[in-house]
């Protein structure tokens, strides 16, 4: 028996394989070849048609569909990115583009939400402000896009988009509703204050169903599709950053996940709803939670991570690949000789209470800085903005003694991950999964294939586990004085 795991991200979508038995990886496919368009505007949008991600699904299980038998395919998990917004009308067709995760337009809609709830309410309720999440997206188009919000019907997630898609059904999840802003921590139930302060209709909020669990059958047309049995359980759904928690095994209070692909993110497990006075750092429903056994993530986010080391390689080195940019960066000494990189160019910065300040390279001496410097600089730029919100983190009573991570994207680089290790003062440990992988074991726990948690993760294999380099930590504790000074002034 197989379980198919679907990985909505804003730069490809990936669809994996997994062979329930063995919980090896068989097949795995990432479209497209290049990264997908992200359509901006004006200053600060971001968007992308859920078409798109609909079109790439479907190829990537055409691809595995060559080789594999896909009447095998037991179940299915869906993960995503988080906070999109998409509109549905009445026939099930997408209203407008999604405003994606990294959309900054509606800001100024969840400040303003913020004072007409009240500072206390927000904190105590939904252990964020309303900020730039997925309610007040909506609210943002209800306000500026009349006439596209009067024919919205429902309004999801792109996980749930794709689970309609795959099912005929829509549904979304109380992390889902975390994710938007629409879930009341402390009375445990959808925040209809919220949809209210905005004047959106309850009836646009979709049910809920476990994320963990059977959430809805995939259909006939499905089948008639792709090939996968009409009936087919989709039985796991959670946004990118959960599931790579869950990937990763981080699912009981204290355990702590990391991610660096386009955005950067850390992500602890607590069992206390604890929210930061400035939402900082954003608390939502973590997949494992339950009324008797609460979990909720505590999740720092950095969007400009990932995407500033691409441009940089893009602009500076394009005839490297990201091996050579790595190998090229280590050649600078620790701390960049001064050189400093703010690398918050993507897009309102929540860890800076939503300002948008632009990335920043400062410190050149033209007499004696090179490439390398400025490529170290880069890496180490990133991992001072994962150390500045650890240490928010830390406050609300999180201790990063070991951060978990897939060996992908900026956790490729020997560099980044030494240097990030030293500055937590954490033991990183990197294992052998992706974001698709785990949604897709995800699947076949929720269907019933793997009775326990330690049998769903009894394949996951440990590759290394990084120390603090103590031998760095004066060199990186200057130089992350300095990026603080040089943060301040933006």
């Amino acid at each position: 028996m197989k379980s198919l795991g679907i990985d909505v991200g804003s730069s490809s979508v990936k669809v994996s394989l997994l062979d329930i038995g063995s919980g090896k990886c068989v097949a795995s496919s990432a479209n497209p070849r290049t990264e997908m368009p992200i359509r901006a505007d004006a200053p600060g949008f971001a968007e992308q048609s859920p078409l798109m991600w609909w079109e790439y699904v479907c190829e990537g299980i055409r691809k595995i569909g060559a080789e594999h038998d896909l009447r095998e395919v037991g179940c299915i998990g869906i993960t995503y990115q988080m906070h999109g917004l998409v509109c549905l009308d009445r026939n099930g067709n997408p209203v407008r583009d999604s405003i994606i995760w990294c959309d900054s337009r509606a800001v100024e809609t969840g400040r303003s939400a913020m004072e007409a709830i009240g500072r206390e309410k927000c904190l105590e309720h939904l252990l964020n402000s309303p900020g730039n999440f997925t309610a007040s997206k909506l609210a943002w188009v209800k306000a500026n896009e009349p006439d596209k919000f009067d024919a919205t019907d429902r309004f999801l997630l792109p996980g749930d988009y794709i689970a309609y898609r795959l099912t005929g059904d829509i549904h979304t999840t109380e992390t889902g509703l975390s994710e938007q802003i629409l879930w009341d921590f402390k009375e445990e139930r959808r925040a209809d204050f919220v949809a209210d302060c905005f004047g959106i209709p309850s009836g646009m909020i979709p049910d809920t169903v476990p994320a963990i669990g059977i959430q809805a059958y995939t259909d006939a047309a499905t089948e008639r599709l792709l090939g996968i049995p009409e009936g087919t359980p989709v039985s796991y759904r959670a946004g990118d950053q959960p599931n790579n928690a869950f990937s990763l095994n981080v699912l009981d209070p204290g355990e702590i996940a990391a991610t660096g692909g386009t955005s950067g993110v850390v992500y602890g497990v607590t069992d206390v709803p604890e929210a930061d006075s400035l939402s900082r750092v954003n608390t939502f429903v973590h997949v494992s939670h339950k009324k008797q056994a609460p979990r909720y993530g505590i999740l720092l986010c950095i969007n400009g991570t990932g995407i500033m080391n691409a441009w940089v390689r893009r602009n500076f080195a394009p005839s490297l690949d990201y091996a050579g940019i790595n190998a090229l960066a280590a050649t600078a000494p620790v701390g960049s000789d001064g050189v400093c990189v703010l690398p918050f160019g993507n897009g309102a910065e929540r860890v800076l209470e939503n300002r948008v300040t632009g990335a920043a390279i400062s410190g050149l001496d033209l007499n004696r800085h090179s490439l390398p410097h400025v490529l170290r600089a880069v890496q180490e730029g990133i991992a001072y903005s994962f150390r500045y919100g650890i240490d928010i983190m830390k406050g609300m009573g999180l201790k990063p003694d070991v951060i978990r991570a897939g060996n992908a994207n900026l956790f490729l680089s020997p560099l980044f991950r030494q240097t990030l290790s030293t500055l937590a003062g954490a033991k990183i440990e990197l294992y052998d999964t992706d974001g698709a992988l785990g949604a897709a074991r995800g699947a076949a726990l929720g269907a019933g294939f793997y009775k326990s948690r330690e049998e769903t993760f009894a394949s996951l294999v440990k590759m290394e586990t990084i120390e603090p380099r103590h031998e760095d930590m004066a060199a990186l504790e200057d130089g992350y004085g300095r990026w603080k000074r040089q943060q301040l002034t933006f």
